[in-house]
């Protein structure tokens, strides 16, 4: 019999392991998050990560592969599993600046995990002004949960400074676990799983008889999605000077913003703080293209954004992907930020009906950046949708503290996948909006101009509205000119 502790890959989770055949994918995510303090002893923090893997046990898993291919890779439970090789320690040289840090982070990035490990890796960095520490965190996609919201970074953290202690059964560093298994067992996983593949057949059609209403509703919203599919083929997204093959190598960059400005400008215009993130964007790649001196005239590019649908279970956190208008050509940030709007209400409009669900952001009390990064790598990331990934979490709006050490700030960074040399995650946490930027290193060696961007477009947003401009003086949407 097949061992109990195997767990096969996913369909989705193979792919973005095969997406690592190009040099140029790294299929990781995770964030920087900075702390006020001195760090914790390396030794401190490989004990706490030891005793809350307990909440994450896919953390502890390698993969497996069964032999000549048959059938797909496991997560098997790693009996060597070392803590050393996960938890790791670096230095700037002090006193770090910003810069300094964003370089080694970028380079942390760049380099793939070791498939023969779990695959994460944790760097604890210190020697940062100001007397910070930074914590570097970094899980491949296919092994972070995109189902239930719980990473590696949110065990971690605590709500209060001094947690109350937790009851252990085991000492630190004692880990027992099963042996891997054989090529034969992994043969007799693959074979089961076929044959219960085939079995499952008859149910479905079964139950399409006895189901008529529910076989109908899914091959229509089956055919409404190749009929998105074809409609994206005869109209993708457009070429753009962020669209071009990218290397190994990155680049980060981040921008930061107050969520009372994000509110002020929601609360005179209208729409959504999501809007407002999406009009962000849009003005700071048109300040990029303009101090580039690319044309802008009638430029109109497509970003990916992730939104959280709402399931019946609490625990599940299922993610669709929208794609939303970035008016570059449009001069007026008011008038891109409306034609944002307009675009976004009729979309979710129309997903409502074809979904049947309401659609949601993630609960604000929740920390798991990677984990909704990861769900949006398991969607359909054909390149001819979109030009770029936007994605923006809320954060837990109150103190959240790593072994009694305040967390200052969390900056998310997403993932480069296909011809896009850019890609941004944003993130909030205690009043503060953080927008992480991550590029090609090559490509995109101004990505600060794009980061740069952001803060002014939303300036000239907030000096409208501290005008008493109102948005039903915006002009409908249409071609616009630079």
């Amino acid at each position: 019999m097949p061992p109990t502790h195997l767990t096969e890959l996913t369909a989705a989770d193979v792919s973005l392991l095969r997406e690592e055949r190009a040099a140029s994918a790294h299929m990781h995510v995770g964030a920087v998050s900075l702390f006020q303090g001195p760090p914790p002893s390396i030794g401190e923090l490989r004990a706490h990560v030891l005793h809350r893997l307990e909440r994450v046990p896919r953390y502890r898993t390698t993969l497996v592969r069964p032999p000549l291919g048959i059938g797909r890779p496991h997560w098997a439970v790693d009996p060597n599993f070392n803590i050393e090789f996960h938890v790791r320690h670096a230095a700037l040289p002090s006193p770090g600046d910003e810069r300094e840090l964003r370089t080694a982070v970028a380079r942390l990035y760049s380099q793939r995990l070791d498939r023969r490990r779990p695959l994460w890796e944790l760097w604890v960095v210190e020697g940062l002004e100001d007397g910070r520490f930074a914590v570097v965190s970094k899980s491949h996609q296919a092994l972070v949960d995109g189902v239930v919201s719980v990473d590696l970074l949110t065990a971690l953290l605590d709500p209060e400074r001094e947690p109350a202690p937790v009851a252990r059964s085991t000492r630190p560093g004692r880990w027992l676990a099963p042996p891997l298994p054989t090529s034969a067992q992994l043969v007799a996983s693959a074979v089961r799983d076929a044959g219960r593949t085939v079995a499952s057949r008859p149910l479905r059609l079964a139950g399409a008889v006895s189901r008529p209403a529910e076989a109908l509703a899914s091959a229509a919203a089956g055919a409404a999605g190749l009929g998105g599919r074809l409609s994206l083929r005869l109209n993708p997204a457009p070429p753009s000077p962020l669209n071009v093959p990218i290397g190994p190598h990155r680049r980060l960059s981040r921008a930061t913003v107050p969520v009372s400005d994000l509110k002020r400008v929601k609360d005179t215009f209208g729409g959504t703080v999501n809007d407002v993130v999406l009009a962000m964007v849009a003005g700071g790649i048109r300040h990029w293209m303009t101090e580039r001196g690319l044309q802008t005239v009638g430029v109109e590019l497509r970003a990916a954004v992730p939104v959280a649908v709402q399931a019946r279970r609490r625990e599940s956190r299922p993610i669709t992907l929208l794609v939303a208008p970035l008016p570059i050509g449009e001069p007026d940030p008011l008038v891109r930020l409306e034609r944002i709007r307009r675009a976004m209400s009729e979309t979710i409009a129309t997903h409502r009906v074809l979904t049947a669900d309401r659609l949601t952001t993630p609960d604000a009390e929740e920390f798991a950046q990677p984990s909704v990064l990861a769900q949006v790598s398991r969607l359909q990331m054909d390149e001819r949708r979109f030009n770029l990934l936007v994605g923006n979490v809320p954060g837990p709006q109150d103190d959240m503290f790593l072994l009694g050490r305040r967390l200052e700030t969390a900056v998310p960074i997403p993932f480069l996948s296909g011809d896009r040399a850019l890609a941004i995650a944003v993130m909030s946490y205690t009043g503060i909006v953080e927008f992480g930027l991550l590029g090609d290193l090559d490509k995109l060696a101004d990505i600060d101009v794009v980061a740069a961007g952001l803060g002014s477009s939303l300036e000239e947003l907030l000096t409208l509205a501290r005008r008493g401009r109102r948005a039903r003086r915006v002009r409908s949407a249409g071609p616009s000119a630079a």
